[in-house]
């Protein structure tokens, strides 16, 4: 039986490079890009076209970045995606190899961000679970610095970039994935949970703040309604633009009103 050909639309480097300057992509501007290349279309050279892209659309003097995470460098007796035996759980704790920035992979951020991490010139900030990566003249700048115990806080490369007014794309990506709206938690009340991960001298455990994607999307439909999102199409992808700092502070007013107590997020989530 043969395979249906695609039903596109194609999608190439200039016609991405147009789409994301007419959305509002503006040359030397600094983006924190959430993505998705399946909801593209067809692209021809996939992540990599998508990269060179949006390099494109911001120019030598811009910068792009991405989050680059590694959720799978956790606890095992948190994991639900899938869940591993309770007798594996200490093994796995004591082989699991430590982060480093050059080698691990990201995990669950897509493709692109994968890429992103891997190209040439391309940072990624030093925190085991929570990177980002950057390429871009900026880069070292915001990678710089980023805590080991402050996952997307104020001494996470978030912090650096709302104060660098940098811009968020969501490509083909929902609000769920919008890792601006964590740095809002820092800023509110939320409670701190023990977080296990490999370290460079075995098992480690550091206190931090609860993060939770929870509600994300309402926040997000409520943040669109009130505040300046440009929306476009950008191949068959729907793509939000939108200051870093407009979330931020959306965020920090939304999320009193309308999360749960602290108690009923007792588990961190990555």
């Amino acid at each position: 039986m043969s395979t249906p050909p695609p039903t596109g639309p194609l999608v190439t480097r200039d016609s991405l490079t147009a789409q994301l300057r007419e959305l509002g992509v503006r040359p030397g501007g600094i983006l924190l890009a959430h993505s998705s290349l399946s909801a593209l279309g067809w692209v021809n050279g996939g992540p990599v076209t998508v990269v060179r892209a949006l390099l494109d659309a911001l120019g030598a003097h811009g910068t792009l970045v991405v989050p680059t995470q590694t959720g799978d460098l956790s606890d095992p007796a948190l994991w639900r995606a899938p869940p591993v035996p309770e007798p594996w759980w200490e093994t796995v704790r004591a082989t699991m190899p430590a982060y480093d920035p050059l080698t691990t992979p990201s995990r669950g951020v897509g493709v692109i961000p994968e890429t992103v991490r891997t190209w040439p010139g391309a940072l990624r900030s030093g925190h085991p679970q929570t990177s980002f990566a950057a390429v871009g003249p900026r880069a070292a700048e915001i990678v710089a610095g980023h805590a080991p115990d402050c996952r997307l806080g104020e001494r996470s490369p978030l912090a650096t970039l709302e104060r660098l007014a940098a811009r968020v794309l969501l490509l083909g990506a929902g609000y769920d994935a919008c890792t601006g709206f964590h740095l809002a938690e820092y800023r509110v009340p939320a409670p701190r949970v023990q977080v296990g991960r490999p370290g460079p001298d075995g098992w480690e455990t550091v206190t931090e703040v609860s993060i939770t994607s929870e509600g994300f999307e309402e926040l997000g439909h409520d943040f669109e309604r009130d505040r300046p999102v440009v929306r476009g199409t950008v191949g068959a992808a729907v793509a939000r633009l939108f200051p870093l700092a407009d979330a931020v502070a959306y965020a920090e007013t939304w999320l009193p009103v309308h999360r749960p107590r602290e108690e009923e997020f007792p588990h961190p989530a990555l």
